[in-house]
């Protein structure tokens, strides 16, 4: 199955932006995760379907940071936590703001929950994607 149809699959079960990352970059680990995924939903539709930031922004600095954040009390986050962050949110405002006017869901869906039918699928993929290159490229996958 490739990546749009696992994409398209996971909304049909009633997960969203931010939990579909989750989803896939648990997948990519060979992992499972309820709690993280529970977590997640949160982050859908800009915050609790606030409209504010993307669940994609939000949701891909989560997936980047399960690879190279702090995990416990004498853990410490990776030499390449903060490089990767970086990189992925200047990528993530940079795209949005060319092709959709801004990051907040509002801006993206301009108001019209249709739309994340339309653009939402493309945009988490996008975002996976990016993600696991930052990473890859990296050395941390």
């Amino acid at each position: 199955m490739d990546l749009f149809d696992r994409i398209m699959e996971l909304s049909r079960c009633g997960y969203f932006c931010s939990q579909i990352l989750a989803i896939l970059m648990l997948d990519t680990l060979g992992e499972e995760n309820p709690g993280l995924v529970k977590a997640m939903e949160g982050l859908n539709g800009g915050v609790g379907f606030s409209g504010g930031c993307c669940g994609c922004m939000t949701g891909g600095a989560c997936i980047i940071s399960y690879v190279t954040g702090k995990g416990s009390d004498t853990d410490m986050d990776s030499p390449e936590h903060k490089g990767a962050m970086a990189e992925f949110t200047n990528w993530f405002k940079e795209e949005m703001t060319v092709n959709y006017g801004g990051t907040d869901c509002e801006d993206i869906t301009k108001g019209n929950p249709a739309r994340r039918v339309e653009l939402c699928p493309g945009i988490i993929a996008d975002t996976y994607q990016k993600c696991m290159e930052i990473l890859s490229d990296r050395g941390l996958l």
